[in-house]
């Protein structure tokens, strides 16, 4: 609005640049506890359309999901529907109508949060947001989009999210070279895929292509495969995807890339190839049709003219905080992937509830030591706590005690008993410590264990609670059971 031709902010309580995890769920918080909220975001859809949701819901967790259940199914009608005496004849894969179905999924979400808004009152802006200087009562945001604006308000959030990490003298050009946003969106299976990195998203893509035909190696710096996992539960997964055809190098050191004529998605030219070198010092090369970069991810504070307030950055670029988000600028917050700690949807999630409440003047809380993890690969891989070899590490004496889907029955009639889950608890409290799955559903397994360490559960406690019969949930039990060498022997 305008006074005299003169351009007028519009005010608000507060206002959150990014409406990813962190930042649609800290404005809907807030708006729930009685503030008028702004919320900002840039994403948009083909057709112009606003998305929000940010990485998780456009280009991440949301349409990752829908593709790894859309590739497990037709790898299980390809290799094990025969287990259950279903006869399948003429299978294909219409990678098209696959693609379509994950997109029509990511819109449902994007539409889902433009419903949670405008239910909430929560007043949304698609454009970039930005810093443009401190004001009486807060700062001035600008809006940069097909409709600018300037908004105030005395509290601001940000939460601007992460992007890809390139390989330096690589960058993403989204057809050859591809960061998760183009290795969700490919039109076929290559016949031959690179991977660099073995982390959660280097793992769950490959894996997709791979179920469709692909033939994957993944390319991994580090000296061990997932140390960030469990040793014991690491060395299980690396079994399942050794066993599936999925090659995997480790202790390897990334050269040039390259990139050749491009040939169709199928072929098996030279689109890209890899110089490496492997663990003993052996010069490699490796050649593609299309390479997934997967090395990390960078936080998203370019364009928010920090600058022009003053707010602390990072050396990785990243908004510095204190253990309650708050940044160097009074009433300004920063959640999710833009600050430290973990870049995980969920753990943005908490953030911007527990922000929200402060700003509101409540107790706002995260333990970020109960943060769960999961790869949802097939197995699934979870965990929540400390692992064993970082309680050796600090010297913590513990117990531990392990349970295999193999002797499980609901596992056995599911036709999938890959895997085990792990209990570590403390050798004279038996509080638990660290929980570790890997197996079919442990997504959802999962769960109970990050209960129970909320409450302080001793492993004795999970023994002793009834699990329904027969159910994956019994190894939760039997594994801690395991913990004093005892069992029920489903």
């Amino acid at each position: 609005m305008s006074i005299k031709g003169k351009e007028m902010s519009q005010q608000f309580d507060l206002i959150v640049i990014g409406a990813g995890p962190g930042g649609y769920i800290g404005a809907i918080r807030a708006a729930q506890l009685g503030m008028n909220v702004a919320c900002i975001d840039e994403w948009k859809t083909a057709d112009g359309k606003p998305a929000p949701g940010g990485t998780c819901t456009n280009v991440g967790c949301i349409p990752s999901k829908a593709l790894l259940q859309s590739s497990e199914n037709y790898e299980n009608a390809a290799h094990h529907f025969g287990d259950h005496g279903i006869t399948v004849s003429g299978l294909k894969m219409d990678v098209a109508k696959m693609i379509g179905r994950k997109d029509a999924v990511v819109k449902q979400n994007n539409d889902g949060i433009l419903y949670l808004f405008k239910k909430n009152k929560v007043t949304y802006f698609n454009g970039r947001g930005s810093f443009v200087k401190a004001v009486d009562g807060g700062y001035e945001i600008a809006v940069a989009g097909d409709k600018p604006e300037t908004l105030t308000a005395k509290q601001i959030i940000v939460a601007t999210g992460s992007s890809a990490r390139a390989l330096p003298g690589a960058p993403f050009d989204e057809e050859q070279i591809l960061s998760n946003d183009g290795a969700l969106r490919l039109a076929a299976a290559p016949k031959k895929l690179g991977v660099i990195g073995s982390g959660v998203i280097g793992l769950e893509l490959g894996s997709v292509w791979r179920r469709l035909g692909s033939e994957v190696t993944v390319l991994e710096a580090l000296p061990t495969f997932l140390g960030t996992v469990d040793d014991q539960i690491a060395k299980e997964a690396r079994k399942a995807f050794d066993k599936q055809g999925l090659k995997i190098e480790l202790g390897v050191k990334v050269g040039e890339v390259k990139v050749g004529k491009k040939g169709p998605s199928t072929s098996s030219g030279q689109a890209v190839s890899v110089a490496w070198t492997n663990a003993k010092g052996e010069a490699q090369t490796l050649e593609v049709d299309k390479l997934i970069v997967s090395i990390g991810r960078v936080p998203n504070t370019e364009g928010l003219n920090a600058e022009a307030v003053g707010l602390k950055l990072g050396e990785r670029g990243d908004v510095i905080v204190d253990d309650d988000c708050r940044t160097n600028l009074p009433g300004v917050w920063a959640v999710g992937d833009v600050v430290r700690g973990p870049m995980l949807a969920h753990k943005a999630e908490e953030e911007g509830v527990a922000v929200a409440e402060r700003i509101a003047g409540q107790h706002g809380h995260v333990d970020f030591n109960l943060v769960p993890w999961v790869i949802y690969t097939s197995p699934e891989i979870a965990w929540v706590g400390k692992t064993e070899q970082q309680l050796k590490e600090q010297g913590v004496k513990y117990k531990a005690g392990t349970f295999p889907f193999m002797a499980n029955g609901r596992a056995r009639a599911l036709g999938d008993t890959t895997g085990m889950v792990k209990f570590l608890a403390d050798a004279a409290t038996d509080e638990i410590l660290g929980v570790h799955m890997v197996g079919p559903m442990v997504s959802e397994l999962i769960a109970e264990a990050c209960v129970a360490m909320a409450f302080r559960a001793s492993s004795e406690d999970i023994a002793r609670i009834c699990h329904a019969h027969p159910s994956l949930s019994e190894s939760t039990k039997e594994a801690a059971l395991a913990v004093d060498k005892r069992t029920l022997n489903f």
